[in-house]
């Protein structure tokens, strides 16, 4: 008898104390993650170092031609680098051992054109082992970046320089360590210095790199790597389409294996998709990617780099944030600064999980089983999850928070081992007895976070409106994040008058014209400000007069007031857009119009120049009017002219920013910018703003 119980209680353990077997468990909807792939997406943050020869030159790209002299970073300390990137929460490094200038920041033994015949440690050195073993004596996982186009190598566009690429791709994966991932830009081809041919090659980055042998090589050298590339065959990761750091709100970790990605796929991802290639949303710190020092008052904000993480790891991607190095070889305390705030701000927003003490129920539990139960959402078990039947395609979870409780965000994970699933879901708040929603959104992936008014609620619901198989979800967090204060925005039209947009409706702006920083002492924006004929240095803050709260200053240099200016190439009333001190606004030259094509303004006056500025337009479906190698020339007389610079506007379509270009001081009352190519041949040119600095 007693033996009998016994054996009946075994059965009963392993049955789930219900006499009915275990359910089984969910079927995997694929495709589905490498463990590389897993491993990476767990990492979340991680940093990118933009640090070469061009550096020195204050260009986007170098040219091939720079001289390796040129690179003598005094104070080089990658510890720096490593123990700034460990303080902010990153997770590893990816550097720039090789951009498209060519200059190796190791001794590669294959060329001439590296630190090896540069001054810094009297050509001894090795920026490469420096960073590598940074990151080890720091825990932070170390990647590479080996840009394939390569502007002074005098084979470039022939077979040999696939197998010089492959051989240097051999040393950094062979000689510095375990590598995380190699990232390959998706630049190729162009003007460049090729040894000194100085001429324009193409290629097909489809087939001149042979990426399936390229990426074998790889996973034989380095196992446990991913494989970062937005041209060529489909690699582990997708770029998201834009460097401006967010992906789309619907964001797939599947695309097809094979065939064209076009923009809005590399945005969203495909729901159908046959392969697992997951976003990695890179951008940087300041506008451009290397250092240049009229962007230290460019330095992303805590509000700006706040959006940058929930429309990243908030959006089922991961951040590869960038720090441009200085010629110094350090990274700028400001850039500093933003990170440290930056963590401590995602440190404070998810520093209590309000869902740790609620009651999780739902509305269907696998099975009926304890073993994928409700409670499996909030047990703090990445391995864990709540699950319903096989067949089901909706259904819903609840938290019972037991008494009102604020909350202003939201989180929620799937099991991405067995697949991305959920295609659309809501979440609502029991306020006052009435369910009320909060968002609706579509897909989760390894982690959606959903931001909102805080609301005080009893009771919260996730909905599974559909799915591609049963719903699984394996975390789900609640937070009340303090609030941040967004800087005002600061803009100046072309009569002069200065507009500051406050960050949101609650706040006060206060503002200055000295660039001194302002408090809730200065001048109050309550109207647009006249500005005088010469340039004006503006700081706004927002100010929360409830709180006694104030944003970061927001900075906006302007030089000469343009009231006067005239776009007198055209007689089109339209072409003034380029002029009005609106982003927002752009012109386009007739498509009748062949390059060259010219944009010339009348200044008014004649004045002392020393450079100019081109804003192109910022409409993203604008794009392929945008100039990418130009000339400027000056005129005392508008017949007469003076070419003062000529060049390109490198990386301009994926980063729209402001180009800048300085040159000789010259006096002129006219001004040609002459747009020689565009992103794409035979559109037209278009113009978002044009300016002048003057000395």
């Amino acid at each position: 008898m007693l033996k009998s119980l016994f054996i009946l209680l075994v059965l009963c353990l392993l049955t789930g104390l219900t006499g009915f077997a275990q359910p089984t468990p969910p079927k995997p909807v694929g495709p589905l993650p490498s463990e590389n792939q897993l491993r990476w997406q767990k990492m979340e943050y991680y940093a990118f170092i933009h640090f070469s020869i061009n550096t020195y030159t204050d260009m986007a790209w170098g040219l091939g031609n720079e001289d390796p002299k040129l690179f003598n970073p005094t104070k080089l300390d990658c510890r720096q680098w490593a123990r700034i990137c460990k303080e902010a929460g990153m997770k590893g490094i990816i550097f720039t051992a090789k951009h498209h200038s060519g200059f190796c920041l190791w001794p590669s033994k294959y060329t001439e054109y590296s630190v090896k015949n540069a001054p810094w440690h009297n050509g001894k050195g090795d920026v490469v082992r420096e960073l590598a073993d940074a990151c080890k004596e720091y825990g932070l996982k170390f990647g590479v970046y080996l840009s394939p186009w390569d502007r002074n190598h005098a084979d470039y566009g022939k077979s040999e320089y696939i197998t010089y690429f492959r051989n240097q791709l051999t040393e950094l994966l062979t000689n510095y360590g375990d590598i995380f991932e190699v990232w390959y830009d998706g630049a190729n081809g162009g003007s460049g210095y090729y040894g000194g041919a100085n001429e324009t090659r193409k290629i097909d980055a489809k087939t001149y790199y042979d990426w399936p042998n390229t990426y074998k090589l790889v996973r034989k050298l380095q196992p446990n790597i991913v494989i970062w590339n937005d041209g060529g065959d489909r690699a582990d990761l997708r770029w998201v389409g834009t460097e401006a750091g967010y992906v789309g709100e619907t964001n797939w970790s599947l695309l097809n294996a094979t065939g064209d990605v076009p923009e809005d796929q590399l945005r969203h991802g495909v729901e159908n998709g046959n392969a697992w290639v997951p976003g990695e949303v890179n951008t940087s710190i300041r506008p451009e990617w290397f250092y240049h020092e009229r962007e230290d008052r460019k330095v992303k904000t805590l509000p700006q780099l706040m959006d940058t993480y929930y429309n990243s790891i908030g959006r089922n991607g991961t951040l590869l944030l960038n720090f441009p190095i200085m010629p110094n070889g350090l990274i700028h305390e400001l850039d500093e600064k933003a990170v440290q705030a930056f963590a401590k701000a995602t440190k404070e927003a998810f520093a209590v999980n309000l869902a740790k003490t609620a009651k999780a129920t739902a509305s269907q539990v696998r099975g009926k089983s304890a073993a994928y139960g409700a409670e499996k959402a909030i047990d703090s078990d990445p391995d864990s999850y709540w699950a319903t039947d096989e067949a089901t395609r909706n259904a819903s979870l609840t938290l019972q928070f037991g008494k009102p409780t604020a909350f202003n965000r939201f989180l929620v994970q799937e099991p991405i081992r067995l697949g991305q699933r959920v295609k659309a879901f809501t979440v609502e708040a029991l306020v006052d007895g009435q369910w009320k929603q909060l968002d609706k959104q579509t897909t989760i992936g390894y982690k959606r976070i959903l931001r909102f008014p805080t609301v005080t609620a009893t009771q919260l619901r996730l909905t599974i409106l559909d799915a591609k198989g049963s719903p699984l979800i394996s975390n789900l967090a609640v937070y009340k994040a303090p609030l941040i204060l967004t800087p005002p925005v600061i803009t100046r039209n072309q009569a002069g008058e200065l507009h500051i947009k406050p960050g949101d409706s609650e706040s006060d702006v206060y503002y200055t014209l000295d660039g001194s920083t302002p408090t809730a002492a200065s001048s109050q924006y309550t109207a647009p400000v006249k500005t005088g004929a010469g340039k004006v240095d503006v700081k706004a803050i927002a100010y929360n007069r409830f709180t006694k709260q104030s944003s970061v200053p927001s900075e906006e240099k302007f030089d000469i007031n343009r009231a006067a200016w005239k776009v007198i190439s055209t007689d089109a009333t339209s072409a003034n857009q380029a002029l009005d001190g609106n982003a927002g606004t752009s012109w386009h030259q007739p498509k009748s119009q062949a390059m060259p094509a010219d944009l010339i303004i009348d200044l008014g006056k004649e004045e002392n120049l020393a450079g100019f500025r081109y804003l192109p337009a910022q409409n993203w479906w604008e794009e392929a009017s945008i100039i990418t190698q130009y000339q400027f020339a000056v005129s005392t007389d508008n017949a007469t002219w003076k070419k003062v610079s000529e060049g390109e506007f490198s990386n301009i379509k994926n980063s729209p920013v402001w180009q800048t270009k300085s040159f000789a001081p010259t006096k002129a009352r006219y001004v040609k910018l002459r747009a020689l190519k565009n992103t794409q041949e035979g559109s037209a040119s278009a113009y978002a703003e044009v300016d002048v600095i003057t000395q």
